[in-house]
């Protein structure tokens, strides 16, 4: 057998001192290990994420303005939301206040001098005290790991965030395009419910119609102004949450927004697998893997930290001088501070540090449960989205001009009448605002799909995040 030399006691405290003076913090605040996260979980989109650099915030900004000076796309949405959202900032700057807070934890304190200065009638005294805390030294990796971990998390915290605002966006953005869209086809509606209440008015006006009549073409026209101006108003309401996404105000939001939904895809996106997928891809069960390993590697020095909370070295050297003679006499020696461990043994802490790995692990199980249920309620959401989508556009809109095609050949031949002609147009006009508003539907259902399938749970990260917030030190430290 080979054996290695041994080390020398000094080797740890001199890798700990490297560690601690190696400690540093991101020059981008962790935005790009935020940004590897989130790589292809933003809907497809290669999006990037704010700079802290001014000069990549104002190609930035130039690029912003490119986008909005065309046709609002999906994806144009998605990545000005991620460059320019305030709200995203502020989270990603809190991430750079982790990474420091980080460094700060895993940083060694300073040491303590103590000076005195003590005099009588016979002698003056100079004491000179230099103290350090070996537990902080001691336990250094320990405590760089954990702190690790605890980024590792803030980090996931922050990749969610963006995966969310990404999604939120591809909402804002379907529900503003699909709102005007129906708001065009209740603008139809008006036009025609209008041509009858004239034509109404007029047959009154020769005695051909009585005013029952007349009155139900012109409570059609209301209901059908009323039904438009709610048509706008949703699209306005949309249209200004998707500027609330995007974080744009004053002249930003004068964009224009692509005129149509994306056509429906030829095939569905199969079951099988599903859950493997979110069990591997999403950001909620890996850092609730993350903080079981955090945890349990906790377990292991929990109660050491407890019973040796307050270890501490400290040199000394006094000086005393003789009032009389003037003799110096100069003391030099150590102090090595240990805590008597007479009452508290670590238990508490031990079985403290017990319960949190059992928390941790069932926090992984829910965590699992959560995310296989919330995948498989999205996919059934989303096929029944697409068949109900295919319906309306390959059944339903198709059946209504049929049937408007076939009263105008009726009419032509006097065997229907121009009301029956205006209720038909009503009625298909009324079909395709169905199939926009299946069809947004089902944009939405697959927008839902695609986070629970590699994204998260909205707030999932609150629970670890908190937890991962617990104290850093060594109990009782």
């Amino acid at each position: 057998m080979i054996r290695l030399p041994r080390l020398p006691r000094t080797t740890a405290f001199a890798a700990a001192l490297v560690l601690a003076g190696c400690a540093s913090v991101s020059p981008d605040g962790l935005r790009s290990d935020v940004a590897t996260l989130t790589k292809g979980r933003t809907g497809g989109t290669a999006a990037a994420l704010p700079a802290t650099d001014p000069a990549a915030r104002a190609k930035a900004q130039q690029s912003i303005e490119s986008w909005l000076a065309q046709p609002l796309t999906q994806d144009a949405a998605v990545r000005i939301a991620l460059l320019n959202n305030p709200g995203l900032q502020a989270q990603l700057a809190a991430l750079g206040v982790a990474d420091a807070e980080r460094v700060q934890a895993i940083t060694l304190p300073n040491p303590h001098l103590s000076l005195g200065r003590f005099a009588n009638s016979h002698e003056r005294e100079i004491e000179r005290t230099l103290a350090f805390g070996l537990l902080d030294l001691i336990t250094l990796p320990w405590r760089a790991e954990r702190q690790a971990e605890r980024l590792q998390i803030a980090t996931l915290q922050a990749a969610q965030n963006v995966v969310l605002l990404a999604a939120d966006t591809r909402r804002a953005w379907l529900r503003a395009v699909a709102a005007e869209q129906v708001a065009a086809t209740h603008e139809r509606m008006v036009e025609a419910a209008e041509a009858g209440a004239e034509l109404a008015l007029r047959m009154v006006q020769v005695g051909n119609w009585s005013r029952l009549r007349q009155a139900r073409e012109q409570a059609a026209l209301q209901e059908a102004r009323s039904q438009h101006a709610r048509a706008r108003l949703a699209a306005a309401t949309a249209r200004e949450e998707l500027h609330r996404r995007m974080g744009l105000w004053g002249v930003q939001t004068q964009y224009r927004l692509a005129a149509q939904l994306p056509p429906l895809p030829t095939s569905a996106q199969p079951a099988d697998s599903i859950e493997a997928t979110a069990l591997r891809e999403r950001l909620d069960v890996q850092a609730a893997r993350r903080q079981l390993d955090t945890q349990a590697t906790r377990q292991g020095w929990s109660r050491a930290g407890a019973v040796f909370g307050d270890i501490g070295l400290a040199y000394s050297r006094n000086t005393s001088t003789e009032r009389d003679t003037g003799h110096t006499d100069v003391k030099r020696g150590w102090e090595l501070e240990l805590p008597l461990p007479l009452f508290d043994w670590g238990g508490a802490a031990s079985t403290r540090a017990q319960a949190e790995v059992e928390q941790s692990a069932a926090q992984l199980q829910d965590t699992a449960v959560r995310a296989r249920s919330e995948v498989r309620s999205a996919w059934l959401t989303y096929r029944t989205a697409l068949d109900l989508a295919r319906q309306q556009q390959a059944e339903v809109v198709p059946l209504r001009q049929f049937i408007s095609d076939e009263t105008t050949l009726r009419y032509n031949g006097m065997l229907a009448s121009v009301w029956d002609m205006l209720t038909e147009a009503r009625n298909s006009t009324q079909a395709v605002a169905n199939a926009i508003e299946a069809q947004r539907d089902f944009w939405l259902a697959e927008t839902d799909l695609q986070l629970a399938l590699t994204g998260t749970s909205p707030g999932a990260l609150q629970g670890l995040t908190s937890g991962a917030a617990a104290s850093t030190t060594p109990q009782g430290h």
